[in-house]
C-alpha cells in the first residue's frame, strides 16, 4: 500500500481497529468480563487538571471501547465518545448499557467530528493514551478541536510520551531487556507501518486486517499545532508511570501504576489547553 495517501492509510487503520475490537473484548487487559473499573486508566493528576466535571459536556475523541469515557459520567459529566471504528462504537454502547451509564457514542473520523456531532460544542475535549499517533495531520486536528470547544473550554491530552513511542513495541521474545530506540522521537518522518497479528493486549490473534500505520509526533509539534489554532497552553506534565507493565522490568508503584527502574524517563505526558 502506498504511504503517500494519508486518507487511505487511515482507512486501513479503521479496518485494523474493527478487527482489534473482538480481540480486546476477549482480553484480560480490559477486564470486561467483570467490573470495567474506568478510573484505573487515569492518573490522579488528570483529575487535578480537569477539575470538577459535574454538569459539564465532555467529548472523548478516539474513544475505542469507551472504557475511559465511562469515568466522566461517573464524575457527573454528560459524556460523548467518538471513534472511527464501527465495531468499537457498537461495543462501547454495549459496555455502557451493561454498566447502566448514559453515554452517547458517534462513529466518525476525528477530522469529520464537527459535522458528525452536528456543530455541537463542549466544555471539555479529552483525548488520550495512544490516539495522536493515528493522526497524520496535527494542524487539521487542532483546528477541529478548536471548533468543538466552547469559548473558555478545555482540551486535555494525556498521551504516551514521544520517547516511549520512539522505543517502539516491547522487545521480542528473543531480545534482551535493553530498551532500544527503534523510531524517530520527532515527527515529520512519515508513517510507521506495522503488520501485527497480536495487539498490546493479551487477547487472541487478530484476523483479517492486520496492517496499521502510525505517525510520530514530538511534543513541539503538538504544542505548535494547538497554539497556531488559537488555543492557550495552560499546563504540561511529564510522568514516568504507565497504567500497565509494558516491559517485564517495570515495577509497581504506590499508585498501582508501573515505572521503569532508574534512570527515570518520561513515559506519559499531560497537556492542558484552553480556547
Amino acid at each position: 500500500m502506498s504511504t503517500d495517501d494519508p486518507a487511505r492509510l487511515m482507512r486501513a487503520n479503521q479496518a485494523n481497529w474493527d478487527a482489534r475490537t473482538p480481540v480486546h473484548l476477549a482480553s484480560r487487559f480490559y477486564g470486561l468480563d467483570g467490573d470495567p473499573d474506568p478510573e484505573r486508566w487515569f492518573a490522579s493528576f488528570e483529575w487535578d487538571d480537569l477539575g470538577d466535571l459535574t454538569g459539564r459536556d465532555v467529548l472523548h475523541l478516539q474513544c475505542h471501547l469507551g472504557t475511559e469515557t465511562l469515568a466522566f459520567v461517573q464524575r457527573g459529566a454528560r459524556a460523548t465518545g467518538l471513534d472511527f471504528s464501527e465495531a468499537s462504537v457498537t461495543a462501547a454502547n454495549d459496555i455502557a448499557a451493561k454498566a447502566g451509564l448514559d453515554v452517547g457514542y458517534v462513529q466518525a473520523n476525528v477530522y469529520d467530528a464537527v459535522k458528525a456531532l452536528g456543530q455541537r460544542q463542549f466544555d471539555v475535549v479529552y483525548t488520550g493514551k495512544g490516539a495522536l499517533c493515528y493522526l497524520p495531520d496535527l494542524p487539521r486536528w487542532a483546528d477541529t478541536v478548536t471548533q468543538l470547544l466552547r469559548p473558555g473550554g478545555l482540551l486535555y491530552i494525556v498521551e504516551f510520551h514521544p520517547l516511549l513511542n520512539a522505543l517502539g513495541p516491547k522487545p521480542a521474545p528473543d531480545e534482551g531487556p535493553e530498551l532500544l530506540l527503534r523510531h524517530d522521537y520527532l515527527g515529520g518522518g512519515g508513517p510507521v507501518h506495522r503488520d501485527a497479528t497480536f495487539t498490546y493486549t493479551d487477547g487472541p490473534a487478530v484476523t483479517g486486517a492486520t496492517d496499521s500505520y502510525e505517525w510520530m509526533h514530538g511534543i513541539d509539534e503538538v504544542i505548535n499545532a494547538l497554539t497556531t489554532a488559537g488555543l492557550n497552553i495552560r499546563r504540561l506534565r511529564e510522568s514516568d508511570e504507565l497504567p500497565w507493565p509494558r516491559w517485564p522490568q517495570m515495577v509497581r508503584t504506590e499508585t498501582g501504576w508501573w515505572r521503569l527502574p532508574e534512570p527515570r524517563i518520561p513515559l506519559l505526558y499531560g497537556l492542558l489547553a484552553s480556547r
